[in-house]
């Protein structure tokens, strides 16, 4: 415990020696590898910093937002989507079926448990993984020793914002779009919308559909596809093609049905990359645009695409070609990054920028016992099927030795910090 005259924090310290592997985050990869493990008997522990299962879709998110993809192309391993839902389900819909799920395969995290670092101890072979949880007065340090450590905190756990020359003198409401829910409290404003992925495009949607008048930065070239080419879906359709095409061909295809749907999008501002979607997509990490009306609105002068920006100034930005515009807000679509980088205390599996070293398909196993998901790029289906890779693995070797008639002794003693 420790005092000073004008505050208290009571702290309690203790060390979890956990029988089965520690997975980071509680997000839709955190819950589709604890049932896959509920599948093969071995117990788990999951640690989250928030206070709730998938905190990026109940908190960070827009109202409006859909699953960009057919539902059956994001649904988790052992259960599908309630059939009544429609073919893409809405943010509230998919929240509810994260919650059945977490309920059907009793999955209870443990919410409010930052992890601090976690680090394999060479000594005893382990991982040693440090959390706080803060409650009022109250600060629980907890350090947990597991033999596996699956981290699934995820490609999207924290937001990036750019730094822009003037935006602290701008004077305007400046948010990520991590905190933007409607355009209810932007109706006859200016606003622009920095960042031209799927976010922002959708965002510049909503702002019209409450008359906002809203401007989008597209610094980068940009594909646009119709999320339905004659009411399939373009994923769909190119998934497959790619059972019986080469990915450049494919690419090919895609780009024809998509100027025959679109037009040529170049014509409104939205310059198309030389690499076709799918090989951008793979190799780089670059999600294509899936439009579902915001196009028609930059066709019909709604929202206006500019360039790359030079400098906020009081009230206005200067663009790059040396237009100004007056602006009421801005709303920063700049994406996210991994967090892995700050706690993990590992060098060979994972890069700097917080993703496996390793390509697909292997970017889920590293050694001694740790592994990934949610990072392949590949959404929903990737950490399905990287979910049931780290279950089987882990699941083998839980059996075998649950098999033996003596007890297995995980560590020596001298391995358990005692506080």
């Amino acid at each position: 415990m420790v005092c000073s005259s004008d505050h208290k924090e009571f702290i309690h310290r203790r060390c979890v020696l956990v029988n089965g592997p520690i997975i980071v985050g509680a997000g839709p990869s955190g819950l589709a590898v604890g049932a896959c493990l509920r599948e093969h008997g071995v117990s788990f522990i999951i640690l989250e910093k928030a206070n709730c299962i998938a905190s990026l879709w109940q908190k960070r998110t827009y109202d409006r937002l859909k699953l960009h993809l057919p539902k059956k192309f994001c649904q988790l391993p052992k259960l599908p989507f309630p059939e009544e839902y429609p073919e893409y389900p809405s943010k509230n819909q998919f929240i509810e079926y994260l919650e059945s799920y977490a309920k059907k395969f009793e999955i209870n995290p443990k919410f409010n448990e930052w992890v601090q670092s976690a680090k394999y101890d060479e000594t005893c072979g382990l991982w040693r993984v440090k959390s706080v949880c803060t409650e009022g007065e109250w600060r629980s340090e907890v350090e947990y020793i597991c033999r596996w450590l699956v981290v699934a905190t995820g490609e999207n756990a924290e937001s990036v914002v750019p730094e822009i020359e003037g935006l602290r003198e701008f004077g305007g409401q400046v948010m990520h779009v991590c905190e933007y829910k409607s355009g209810e409290d932007y109706r006859g404003k200016k606003v622009l919308v920095v960042g031209c992925g799927n976010s922002g495009m959708e965002v510049c949607l909503d702002l019209c559909n409450y008359n906002a008048i809203p401007s989008l930065v597209v610094r980068n070239s940009i594909h646009v596809l119709p999320r339905e080419i004659f009411g399939k879906s373009t994923f769909e359709t190119a998934v497959f093609m790619m059972k019986w095409l080469p990915l450049w061909l494919v690419d090919k295809l895609m780009l024809v049905l998509a100027w025959w749907v679109l037009g040529n999008t170049e014509n409104y501002g939205l310059k198309r990359p030389p690499i076709g979607p799918l090989e951008l997509k793979n190799n780089h990490g670059k999600t294509p645009v899936l439009d579902i009306g915001a196009l028609e609105k930059i066709k019909s002068g709604k929202i206006k695409v500019v360039p790359g920006i030079k400098r906020f100034l009081p009230g206005r930005v200067e663009l790059l070609n040396g237009e100004n515009l007056d602006v009421d807000s801005v709303i920063l679509a700049t994406g996210y990054r991994s967090n892995v980088p700050s706690w993990l205390q590992e060098s060979d599996f994972f890069s700097k920028n917080g993703f496996p070293k390793q390509p697909l398909p292997n970017s889920w196993k590293g050694k001694t016992g740790l592994y990934a998901i949610g990072f392949t790029r590949r959404g929903l289906s990737g950490a399905s099927l990287d979910a049931i890779r780290i279950a089987q693995d882990i699941g083998k070797i839980w059996k075998e030795e649950t098999k033996q008639t003596k007890p297995f002794i995980a560590c020596h003693r001298r391995c358990i910090s005692q506080f």
